[in-house]
């Protein structure tokens, strides 16, 4: 098997009974192809899959030329947010309820990764998005985001107010719930459910998207470009 990459790490949903055999099976003709097979070891204990090399999710980028991700979208969000740093090439394999990213169907898992690892597909970049916590001006928290980050009011019972700005330009002041930022990958997520417009998933663009606004005024926004782009809220 002709292959353009030579380490390939396989991850999966935990807690999935039926995961341990699509696992063998993929697990098995990519080393009969000659390509080295690394398993999460988090699913190599639980399937009992002692015949490769484990690695433990936080070393996969280290050590893969591509992650096979089995499993639903939560999967494929988690996985991806971990693996981002790295710019490793992921592939899902749908064995979840939602296949918007995993959209590879089970019974066509070895025909479709086989000819994937040949050269056959076409590369499609999702960007994230990186959020910092400031606390009295100093940074408490930063996390990678693969659909959107909530600001929101939490347990308080009532509404909260606060300003929106986007390098460093004011856009405006709201009372709501909170605000959605979402990427395009999240746009047909909770954004979506809270009226905001989707995004095709190549467009370098985020939505800002209220949730339950007082103001009529205050509706979703999209700020494009946002490689050169930061967007603060302020309490």
């Amino acid at each position: 098997m002709h292959s353009l990459f030579k380490t390939i790490a396989l991850v999966g949903r935990l807690n999935t009974p039926a995961l341990g055999e699509p696992i063998r099976r993929l697990a098995a003709m990519l080393e009969e192809g000659g390509i080295k097979v690394l398993i999460e070891q988090d699913i190599a204990l639980e399937h009992s899959i002692a015949d490769y090399q484990k690695v433990a999710r936080d070393h996969i980028g280290k050590l893969a030329d591509l992650v096979v991700v089995l499993g639903g979208d939560g999967t494929m969000l988690s996985v991806a947010r971990l693996l981002a740093p790295y710019r490793i090439p992921l592939v899902g394999i749908n064995q979840g309820r939602l296949g918007f990213m995993t959209d590879i169907p089970l019974h066509e898992m070895e025909a479709t990764v086989s000819n994937m690892i040949a050269g056959q597909f076409v590369p499609e970049e999702r960007i994230l998005l990186e959020t910092t916590i400031l606390r009295d001006g100093q940074p408490i928290s930063t996390s990678l985001a693969f659909n959107d980050v909530v600001f929101s009011r939490g347990s308080i019972g009532s509404m909260i107010e606060f300003e929106i700005f986007v390098d460093n330009q004011f856009v405006y002041s709201q009372r709501s719930d909170g605000l959605i930022v979402s990427t395009p990958t999240g746009s047909t997520a909770y954004a979506l459910a809270s009226g905001g417009p989707i995004l095709h998933p190549s467009l370098p663009a985020i939505t800002l998207v209220p949730i339950c606004p007082q103001s009529l005024s205050n509706r979703p926004i999209v700020v494009a470009d946002v490689p050169a782009t930061r967007a603060i809220v302020t309490p």
